[in-house]
Formats: C-alpha cells, structure tokens, sequence
C-alpha cells in the first residue's frame, strides 16, 4: 500500500559550494534561510515508492518531480498521495499550507533500452568549468562536457532522524535519491560554475539499484538554455553508471536556473 508521511526536513548542503543552501547567500535573495536541496525534497517525495516496492522500484522505478517553493531546515512538511495501480502523484507541504514540491512516481511497464556509456574524459574531482553562461553551454553542447567519478559510501541520510528511512536504504546500504539526484547537481555546476542557483525539476528513470561500494560514472550533456522574466535556465541529460561493468544505473533530465534574475556572473573560484 502507498502510503503518506510526514517528517522534518533536513539541509543537507549547508556548506556547498552552492550557496542559496546556507542562510547568509538566501537571505540576500529574500528567502528565511538557507533552502533544502531541491534533490532532498525529491527523496521525499518519492519515499513512499520504497516503502510499498522497494527493491523493484529501486531497479525500475521513473519519477518526475518539479519543486515549487522552498522548505527550511528543521520544517516539519507532509507528503500526501493519490494513488492508481503502477503510480501516485505527491505533493509536498509545509505545516502553513504552501506547497513546495509536486513528483509523479511509477513503476515502468516496460523496459526502454539502458544509455550506453560514451566514454567521456573523467576530470579530476577538483575540476571547476567555466562561468555558466549561454556561450559555456553552447560550447558543451557542441564539444562535450567531462565526466566525474563518485562512490557511494552508504554514510550520509536526508533525514536527521533516519529511523523514518526505509530499511532498504537505511539498514541494507542502497543509495537514496537525494545522493543519485544530487550527481546530477554536481556534474551540472562542475562543468559550468554556478553560484547560487536553484534546482527546479528532474525527471529520472532507474535502471538498477545501487548497492554500498559502487563507483558511479556520470556522463552529461547539454540538451538547451533559455532565459525567462530575468532568470536564465539551463536544461541538462546526465547517465550514471557502474564503473565496474559499464551497467547503467540511472537515468536524470534536470531543469535549473543557473543566473538568478538581477544577479552578475559569479567569479570562478581559481
């Protein structure tokens, strides 16, 4: 059975190099605090997925999921659900009523061909791409973006009280997808520096479960821009995979705003 919950957020970036997470940067953009990940709220909204199929959505579950307004560290938020028989739509909402994220979740019906991994030089963790800029991506999009190397080690949770994680995640070690998401985030502001900007939207497809140990290669690339009421967007594909066999593991698109309306071009950290 596909169930609801309710539970308390927890910012999990209060020191990334994205600084709308930490209160000082937010703050000067209008917000209370620093926000939760977008890629957190994500987690949340699919949680209920692993409680009721656990290991099968895990292996092929799709989510689309679009985060509306900000959630604060230490808010207490609830997912409610509307189910059909292989999905759920869930929305995400503060104890004030504002709704800050909306995810459509299934299970797939049928098994679409896994991406192929392309091979892309692997930068070295450290590795900080130009400026974003329409004329970056432009330049990634016509000669390649690099790709990056990641572990997942099972130490870190979306949830300070991580009695609420699933067993699955939380006593067997599979990676959540506030981590697998989050790739998607890291690889994005690797290849063109961005500082701060705002996750808007991911639609993800898993293709297997990602066990304790497994080293991940991502591998992006960048499907357009756009610029809308002073904001500037970004839209990127990224596949991960297993290092060890080439196996895809997942699946992400990703919307983002890389420049926030009235904000110059940030200074590259070198």
């Amino acid at each position: 059975m596909i169930e609801g919950w309710q539970g308390i957020a927890l910012n999990t970036a209060p020191n990334s190099r994205n600084e709308i997470h930490g209160d000082e940067m937010a703050q000067q953009y209008g917000f209370k605090g620093g926000l939760v990940p977008g890629v957190t709220l994500s987690a949340y909204l699919v949680q209920p997925a692993i409680s009721a199929w656990g290991l099968e959505w895990l292996n092929r579950g799709r989510a689309h999921v679009r985060i509306n307004r900000p959630v604060y560290d230490g808010e207490t938020f609830d997912v409610d659900v509307t189910t059909s028989d292989q999905s759920y739509d869930a929305v995400l909402r503060r104890l004030d009523g504002t709704l800050s994220g909306h995810a459509e979740v299934s299970l797939s019906e049928y098994s679409d061909p896994a991406p192929v991994r392309r091979g892309d030089l692997i930068a070295p963790p450290d590795y900080i791409g130009d400026v974003a800029s329409p004329e970056r991506f432009a330049e990634l999009k016509a000669d390649g973006c690099h790709a990056f190397r990641y572990t997942w080690q099972a130490n870190d949770s979306y949830l300070s009280d991580i009695s609420r994680v699933p067993s699955l995640l939380n006593e067997e070690g599979y990676a959540h997808m506030s981590f697998l998401l989050g790739i998607a985030n890291w690889i994005f502001a690797a290849n063109a520096h961005m500082n701060p900007w705002v996750h808007l939207e991911t639609t993800s497809r898993n293709h297997r479960a990602v066990r304790k140990g497994t080293v991940i290669i991502a591998e992006m690339s960048v499907v357009g821009t756009f610029e809308k009421k002073g904001h500037m967007f970004a839209d990127i594909h990224v596949n991960l995979f297993d290092e060890a066999n080439d196996e895809a593991l997942c699946s992400i698109d990703q919307r983002a705003i890389y420049r926030l309306r009235g904000m110059t071009a940030p200074a590259h950290p070198s």
